[in-house]
């Protein structure tokens, strides 16, 4: 926080509080030509409900003194005026990092002891496999969704189809150090807009899906283009992540449009690095019920 955000924010604070007190004490004192305690204010409504003059409850008012003689003990005890760090030293990032050694340090030799096993050997473990899917519910499935089927964007990890590839060993590699894919826009390399309708109509044909033939027909000479990545009969390249053309599994969506705007705009995904978040242990782990997933 820079030195502005901070002054401002002990001046906002502090002055809150300041004000408060300010308001109980001229809210309470008695001016003149105030009504006596008792009598009616002048207020009336209804022709008998009066408003009287009597002062609040005195439990009613210590309670307002109280809670400000609490804030600001709080603000001294905690960081709450800016870049001021509190008595106690307490933070957020603090208190997460000793939850999670004391996380560490109960469930530790759990993962530690799975670890040991190779992944094919836990995919029979049930108590391995729940606990892997409680590890994926927690960390994974904001994307791929809770029951692995994936969304627009976010590959299905409940079928054969794999990008960079399905072997436990790939799984782990994935989920350790992420993935970063990327196509980039071909549409001035195939030329026109018809070549690219051309070359849609060819992709779709490699999958048996609905497509006109003429026009898959001269886009198949086109789409040598695309067969430096996805290899020139479309099954793919999962060295490089290039997925495979000839399934009926589509990333971003199998229509025409969905794949005209792909050929014509390029894509790119990214999956977050895991390993300093969860370590080795836990990817074993949950590398061992994704792999589950799809046996």
């Amino acid at each position: 926080m820079n030195s502005f955000l901070h002054w401002f924010v002990i001046v906002v604070s502090i002055g809150s509080f300041l004000g408060c007190i300010w308001l109980i004490w001229w809210a309470s004192k008695k001016t003149e030509g105030e009504s006596t305690e008792g009598e009616v204010t002048g207020h009336v409504w209804d022709g008998d409900l009066a408003e009287l003059n009597n002062p609040m409850p005195r439990w009613w008012l210590y309670m307002f003194y109280f809670s400000i003689a609490f804030g600001l003990i709080y603000m001294v005890l905690y960081p709450s005026l800016g870049n001021y760090k509190g008595l106690l030293g307490w933070s957020s990032d603090g208190q997460y990092q000793e939850e999670i050694a004391a996380a560490n340090k109960s469930y530790g030799p759990l993962y530690a002891g799975y670890a040991k096993m190779p992944v094919s050997q836990l995919v029979s473990n049930n108590k391995a496999v729940a606990t892997g899917r409680r590890l994926f519910l927690n960390y994974c499935a904001q994307c791929h969704g809770s029951d692995a089927g994936g969304a627009p964007g976010f590959p299905s990890l409940k079928d054969s189809s794999w990008l960079y590839g399905g072997t436990p060993e790939a799984i782990k590699a994935s989920i350790l150090d992420g993935r970063n894919g990327s196509m980039p826009p071909m549409a001035a390399a195939l030329g026109t807009d018809a070549d690219v309708d051309n070359v849609a109509n060819y992709v779709m044909s490699l999958s048996g899906a609905p497509h006109d033939a003429g026009k898959a027909s001269l886009g198949k000479a086109k789409f040598a283009v695309c067969g430096g990545c996805h290899g020139m009969d479309g099954s793919g390249n999962q060295a490089i992540g290039a997925p495979d053309l000839t399934d009926a599994n589509w990333l971003y969506g199998g229509s025409l449009g969905a794949i005209k705007k792909a050929i014509q705009n390029g894509r790119s995904g990214k999956m977050p690095a895991h390993r300093d978040f969860l370590g080795e242990d836990k990817v074993h782990l949950l590398a061992a019920y994704v792999y589950s997933l799809s046996q």
